[in-house]
């Protein structure tokens, strides 16, 4: 028995689930929207840990899940930037960003679970349906796209959007060819204990194989996310835990004192992969299977949450007009306002990477100036707190905080 749909979704992860209950709320109803994924009755558990900015938190606000994430989340308060070698004892902080005022905050941090989960209790409560399957295959058609699942399930949707992560199938099957290249570095993520309260500080340390993010957790914990080369990075993603230990204390440094392990260590693959289109007949990409970049500013799902707002104001409007959600000009639409400011964050990002992961003597002593100039550069200071809040360029409704 094949099931019809307005909006079907593959991939229940934050963002799948961020753009059903978009739409389902805002729709009034007028819209059907099923999520189709093989682990969406699962709730889930720790795993990464995410820097939302102000305006994914607004759209967390705007979808009423936000209360629901909030009470395990992280404010951060400051961030400090340092450049220095692994065996530096002292780590100044070249550059340092706060907000204008003490009740104001520059980020949360919160884990993909948490907010998941959060959004999935919406997506029940909203009526979206939530269908246990694996894509397949698929095949655009006239009026709607057919979704074929691993266990032969099939479902039509009239327009079917691809939110199946970094190697998404759907975005393979549709023959869309992606840009982009490794880094032959692994990302290490790990929960730490301390000695000593964080005070809600994020710190940054550049360090020749890359950077080495310590961000805050609610209690004495905090997130790491360290950068080594590919080969390094699963020796010591393997290692016993007095091991991992030593390695990391020589980059956390002793500033919160002794450390502990909350949770193994776990390594990714960096890459930056732009898709060549974000659209096909009938389908959008959304979220990793359109763009996947370098985490050295903790963007990426930041970035997803922008093209989550974008697409639910361009299919809820198209509804309100009558018009058929899938058609051709409302995809166009979307593409044309993310294409620009994704392509822009992801060289941006490869940029800062490649500019602090190197040890020549000249370029460190010119970046570290630079850090310095920017530091003492108010005006300039906020212009970037405010590029990476996400409030300026095209802010959709939601990223606001508004109703669509």
């Amino acid at each position: 028995m094949t099931r019809t749909f307005d909006i079907l979704i593959a991939g229940g992860g934050p963002v799948g689930l961020g753009l059903a209950v978009s739409l389902a709320k805002f729709s009034d109803g007028a819209l059907s929207v099923a999520v189709v994924d093989p682990a969406i009755a699962n709730q889930r558990a720790g795993g990464r840990v995410s820097a939302l900015a102000p305006a994914s938190r607004n759209l967390l606000e705007a979808l009423d899940v936000w209360k629901a994430i909030e009470p395990a989340s992280q404010p951060v308060w400051r961030m400090e930037i340092s450049d220095s070698r692994a065996d530096d004892v002292v780590r100044l902080p070249l550059l340092s960003f706060a907000p204008a005022s003490d009740s104001e905050e520059i980020a949360r941090l919160a884990t993909n679970a948490d907010i998941e989960n959060a959004l999935r209790e919406a997506a029940v409560g909203l009526g979206i349906h939530l269908l246990t399957g694996a894509a397949r295959d698929f095949q655009p058609g006239v009026n709607f796209t057919e979704l074929l699942t691993q266990d032969g399930a099939r479902h039509r949707g009239r327009l079917l959007v691809a939110a199946d992560g970094r190697n998404s199938r759907l975005r393979r099957l549709a023959g869309i060819q992606t840009v982009g290249f490794d880094y032959g570095v692994s990302g290490i993520v790990a929960t730490i204990g301390h000695e000593r309260g964080h005070e809600g500080v994020a710190r940054q340390h550049f360090l020749p194989s890359g950077p080495f993010a310590m961000l805050p957790l609610t209690g004495r914990r905090s997130s790491i996310v360290w950068t080594e080369p590919r080969s390094r990075a699963q020796e010591l993603a393997a290692m016993n835990d007095a091991d991992f230990l030593f390695e990391l204390e020589s980059r956390f440094g002793l500033e919160l004192g002794d450390l502990t392990l909350l949770d193994r260590p776990t390594a990714w693959p960096l890459v930056l992969q732009v898709a060549r289109s974000f659209v096909g007949p009938r389908l959008a990409l959304l979220g990793d299977a359109a763009h996947v970049i370098h985490p050295v500013a903790g963007q990426g799902l930041n970035l997803a949450f922008r093209a989550v707002a974008t697409l639910a104001e361009e299919i809820i409007e198209q509804s309100r007009l009558g018009l058929d959600v899938g058609a051709p000009e409302p995809l166009e639409n979307y593409q044309r306002r993310r294409r620009f400011d994704t392509v822009t964050t992801g060289l941006g990002m490869d940029v800062l990477y490649r500019l602090f992961s190197n040890d020549v003597t000249a370029i460190r002593l010119a970046r570290d100036l630079g850090l310095g100039l920017v530091d003492r550069a108010t005006p300039l200071k906020r212009l970037f707190m405010r590029e990476a809040a996400g409030l300026s360029g095209d802010i959709p409704a939601l990223l606001r905080g508004e109703a669509i």
